[in-house]
């Protein structure tokens, strides 16, 4: 039977396929106070911005393609059983090949009804006023916001409880509830961690990588396929 590996990737996992990280240095978003494109509150005080704002990420998401961190993590589905939790909104996990992806925090190519939240659908050119679903309401980013609850937090959380090997990438693991997972795992549980800039340093059963997602991979997979 195939060793599990959980894999949690964040922003630090797409920054070498040039998508820029969630928050610069200076707390601004793409030049944008995140309170404005990523709230819901932001959204009812001005659709418009939110909606080209995220249509500007969509528009770039395509110019983008998976990075060898990407592919190498769908090639270890040949070795191991391979579960990708990611904060990620972008699909580059999804076209280098992964086949087991949950999206924490929703998916950028997919838009949602805002009169029923289990209403979504694949869009992948820009949205804007007047867009809207079968019953009439205003299709939304299907993202989550600040505030708003996160429905694949229980999912991910019965994932980590399975894990046999974690990998924690390009993520600081500070942004909750996904921060939390990496209490989920079995006690004991095999862990890496790579960050170019990492907060921890390595201890028993924790190994910590400090490497860009592209470098530190090649050095976990020569570790775990010796």
């Amino acid at each position: 039977m195939k060793k599990h590996i959980v894999v949690l990737t964040g922003a630090g996992m797409s920054a070498e396929s040039g998508i820029k990280t969630f928050r610069d240095a200076d707390g601004l978003w793409e030049g944008h106070d995140v309170m404005e494109v990523a709230t819901p509150e932001g959204f009812a005080a001005n659709p418009e911005l939110v909606l080209d704002f995220y249509n500007q990420r969509r528009r770039q998401l395509q110019e983008v393609e998976p990075n060898s961190a990407h592919l190498d993590l769908a090639k270890l589905e040949k070795d191991f059983t391979v579960t990708i939790i990611t904060q990620n909104v972008d699909d580059l996990h999804e076209r280098a090949g992964s086949t087991n992806v949950v999206h924490l925090h929703g998916e950028l190519l997919k838009v949602r009804s805002t009169g029923n939240e289990k209403d979504i659908q694949d869009w992948e050119t820009d949205l804007v006023l007047g867009d809207t679903c079968l019953n009439g309401y205003q299709l939304r980013p299907h993202i989550v916001w600040f505030g708003e609850d996160v429905p694949m937090i229980e999912k991910a959380v019965s994932i980590c409880e399975t894990a046999d090997i974690l990998l924690i990438i390009g993520t600081s693991m500070q942004v909750y509830p996904a921060a939390s997972l990496i209490h989920y795992v079995p006690e004991n549980t095999a862990t890496y961690f790579i960050d170019p800039k990492p907060n921890i340093s390595s201890k028993e059963n924790l190994t910590v990588i400090a490497e860009p997602a592209t470098v530190g991979i090649t050095k976990v997979l020569s570790l775990l396929l010796k």
